[in-house]
C-alpha cells in the first residue's frame, strides 16, 4: 500500500495523476487527508480523501509513501509530526520515499537525501540538504524517488510503477493511456 499525504494547498496534477497510474497498475494506493477529510488543492478542487491522518496507522503492508508538492500543501505536510514519521519509517526501513515539485524539501530537511540524487521544482535545491540536484525531470536512487514538478506527474507515476512492478508493468500502463 502506497499513502498518499494531501494537505490544504496541494498541487493536483502532482497527487491524481500517480494515484491514478498506480491504481492502473493494480499498486493499492490510499489518499491520507492532512488536516480534515475533505482537502482543498492549490487550484481550489476539493478532494475527499480516503481516510483522515486521525485514522492513518504505519502496518506491516506498507510499501511507501507519496508526497505531492504545491504551497502551501507541502508546508503543511511539513507541519504534521505523523507525516514526517511515516517518511523517516520509510526511509528507515527501505521503503519507498516518493516526493515531487517542493516536497521533496521534506525528505532533503530531514536529512534523508544527504548523498542520494534528487531533483526538484526550481528554488527548493537549497532544502535538499547533501542531496546530489539532477535536475532531470525524474530522479530515481534506489527507493527514492523525486520529481521536478507537475508537468512531470505522469512521468513520476510511471517511475513509481516502474521500480515496484517492473518497467513492463509500466510500459503496459503508459500504452493503455496513449502515452506511448
Amino acid at each position: 500500500m502506497f499513502y498518499v499525504f494531501l494537505a490544504d494547498g496541494f498541487e493536483e496534477t502532482e497527487a491524481i495523476a500517480p494515484i491514478d497510474i498506480l491504481r492502473r497498475a493494480g499498486i493499492h494506493v490510499c489518499t491520507v487527508g492532512v488536516g480534515g477529510d475533505m482537502i482543498r488543492s492549490s487550484h481550489n478542487i476539493y478532494v475527499n480523501a480516503d481516510i483522515n491522518i486521525e485514522r492513518f496507522e504505519i502496518n506491516e503492508g506498507i510499501e511507501g509513501v507519496i508526497l505531492p508538492g504545491g504551497m502551501p500543501g507541502v508546508t503543511n505536510l511539513y507541519a504534521d509530526e505523523r507525516v514526517l514519521n511515516a517518511v523517516r519509517y520509510c526511509y528507515d526501513n527501505d521503503l519507498f520515499v516518493c516526493a515531487i515539485c517542493a516536497a521533496p524539501s521534506i525528505p532533503g530537511r530531514l536529512g534523508i537525501l544527504d548523498g542520494k540524487d534528487a531533483t526538484c521544482f526550481p528554488g527548493f535545491e537549497k532544502d535538499l540538504e547533501g542531496a546530489k540536484i539532477t535536475g532531470k525531470h525524474v530522479t530515481v536512487d534506489g527507493k527514492i524517488i523525486t520529481a521536478k514538478g507537475a508537468g512531470c506527474a505522469l512521468e513520476f507515476g510511471f517511475a513509481i510503477v516502474g521500480e515496484v512492478r517492473g518497467k513492463k508493468a509500466a510500459d503496459n500502463v503508459a500504452v493503455s493511456m496513449q502515452c506511448k
